[in-house]
Order: C-alpha cells, then structure tokens, then sequence
C-alpha cells in the first residue's frame, strides 16, 4: 500500500495541470463566492424628469444615483432610459405623488429599490422626502424570478455545449489520432478551427432555439423585442463559445484536461457575469473579472431583448465587446492549431 501511495503521489506531481485545477480552483471559488455573492444592491441607477430635478435629488435615499436628468415632465423620456439600459428607476415630478417608474428585467434592483422607496432599508428611511409614489413596474410587472433567469439560462447552455462539449470532441480525435492525419492534407489551419466548430455550431443553434421555446411555452416568459437582434447576438455568442472549446482543446492532452480548463471558464461566467449575482453589488476588485467573460454581454443582450424590447442602437457596447472577443479567440485557436498541425506535417 505504501508503494502505491507514493505511486499515486509521483503521478500526482507529474500531473501539474491537475494539481494547479485541485489548488486553483478552491481559492478562485472562495474568491468569488466572497467578494461576489452577494444580492445586496449599494447603487440604482436613477433618472429624474421634472421642473425639481434638484430637490428630487436632494430626498433620494443613499443608494439611489441620479444618471440622467429631464428638466421636463417627460413620461416618454423616463421610459426610453429604463428600456435602454441607462437607469434602473425613472422619477418623474415631485410633491405628494410623484411617478415612479422601475425596470422589474433588473430583479433585485428593483426590490432594492422598492424597499427605498417604502422607507423599509435602514439607508433610506422616510422615501422621496415622505411622499407617496405612484409605482409602476415595467418589464415584469410581477417580478417573477423565472423571467429574468430564462434569458440567462440560454446562455449558459450554450457556454456548455460550445467550450464543454466542443473541448472534449476535438480532444477526442486528438487522443485517437484523427488530427495527426488532418496535419498530411492540404488544410489550412483555418480550415481545421472552421470545420471543427461548424458542427457544434448548428448543435448550439438547435439547443437555442428548444430552449427559448421552452421557456416562452411553460414559464411564460415573454419576448418582446428584435428576432434578428436576438439573433446576431446569439451567433456572436455562439461564435466565441466554440472558438474557447477549441483553444481548450488545442492547450489539453486528455478529456480530463480538458473538463478541467472547461470548467475554470464555465463557473466564473456562471457566477459572475449577472445571471445570479447583480454587478452592481460585486467589489470593484472582482467586478472588472465579469467585464471579460463573454455571458455578461450576452445576458445583457438577451434580457434587454427579450424582456425590454431594447433596440440594437442601445447595444452597441456589449455587441462590440463580444465581436471583439470573438476575434481574437478565433486568432488565438488558429494559432494553436497551427502550432500543433506544423510539426505533424513536417514529418
């Protein structure tokens, strides 16, 4: 038994990627889980339209940031900057009763928000100045949980399909050889990365297309906005998902390996990207980390989309980012391939 343990611990240590995955990965959970977890939410995006813009301002509770101001009553206004992304909460007059407006596709800023404007959190008590609001909630009304999480779930699933399963597919045919012949015929390296992913691409369209069917059809969420915004931001999404299972791949010598880099990409973009946890309540440490993972943009787009209509010209950034992201993925994986096909070639 002793020969065995010290087998076991040899292979261990020559076995780097797997022990990093057995050191890395608990410090990098405890990482996120401590500084990220969190559903308290310290800043609402707030716009207020009105003739007393400033004294509005001067009753907000502490959580509440004015972002954008209307000296005008402008009740269109007030919406445009909830369905576009720029504020959580639109406050429109003052006195008794003025008209709030709260954008429910952003669940736990607008309890946060109900709350502030009850006088219920200990920051805010008293409300706007001890008035009675008339609130509306836009978006999803009854701020059901399923509404917000579906559009996020879509995405998850094809993070999975796209790094996951795309990882383990290639390394698959590189374990059995499959790659080596690829390496003797005229291909080029874009080729091999392009022929790779067109598969699991189609794959990742079906399994977006069942999804949002299924949860349109039993969980009632809506979709309201562009099908072929939607859809631009799915393939980019989809685009740069199996570029990562590639580059996985192209970087693993076994399935194991493989699961292992998958996973390290798939848990942070899980919990970090504002499927579960808001942004807005992460420390500023850890929240530049959810600016690079791919699942944010496309939660953003998903949900803007879907729940608040929101037109491409509002999304710009998050498209630009992933496009982006997809570039230079693809460059990266057809690098590697073309590292790993050269020597083969040659031979």
């Amino acid at each position: 038994m002793r020969a065995m343990i010290l087998k076991e611990f040899r292979q261990l240590r020559r076995d780097r990627r797997t022990l990093a995955m057995m050191i890395a990965m608990p410090v990098l959970l405890l990482v996120i889980l401590g500084y990220a977890a969190s559903f308290d939410v310290s800043f609402i995006p707030t716009a207020v339209a009105g003739p007393d813009v400033a004294a509005v301002t001067a009753t907000l509770p502490k959580s509440f940031h004015v972002v954008a101001a209307n000296p005008k009553p402008d009740s269109a206004w007030a919406r445009t900057e909830l369905r576009d992304g720029h504020a959580s909460i639109a406050i429109i007059g003052a006195g008794a009763r003025p008209l709030v407006y709260l954008d429910g596709s952003q669940l736990f800023t607008a309890r946060a928000a109900l709350g502030g404007l009850g006088g219920s959190s200990p920051q805010s008590r008293g409300g706007l100045g001890g008035s009675s609001p008339r609130v509306i909630l836009l978006y999803n009304p009854d701020l059901k949980t399923s509404y917000v999480m579906i559009p996020g779930i879509v995405g998850v699933i094809l993070v999975f399909v796209g790094t996951v399963i795309t990882s383990l597919g290639v390394v698959r045919e590189r374990q059995a050889g499959t790659l080596e012949q690829l390496a003797v015929m005229p291909l080029r390296p874009a080729d091999v990365f392009l022929g790779k992913i067109v598969p699991y691409f189609a794959v990742a369209l079906a399994d977006l297309a069942i999804v949002l069917a299924v949860g349109t059809a039993i969980f009632g969420v809506p979709f309201n906005g562009s099908v072929p915004v939607f859809a631009l931001g799915a393939l980019l999404f989809v685009f740069v998902t199996l570029g990562l299972g590639v580059l996985i791949s192209s970087v693993s010598q076994t399935q194991g390996q493989a699961i292992q880099l998958a996973i390290m990409t798939l848990l942070p973009q899980v919990l970090m990207s504002g499927l579960i946890f808001p942004l807005s309540s992460m420390v500023a440490g850890v929240r530049w980390i959810a600016y690079l993972l791919p699942l944010t943009y496309f939660t953003e787009i998903s949900r803007g989309v879907m729940l608040r209509a929101q037109p491409i010209a509002s999304l710009w950034a998050p498209f630009t980012y992933l496009a982006l992201l997809g570039a230079a993925v693809t460059v990266l994986a057809t690098l590697r391939f073309r590292a790993f096909l050269a020597p083969k070639a040659a031979r």
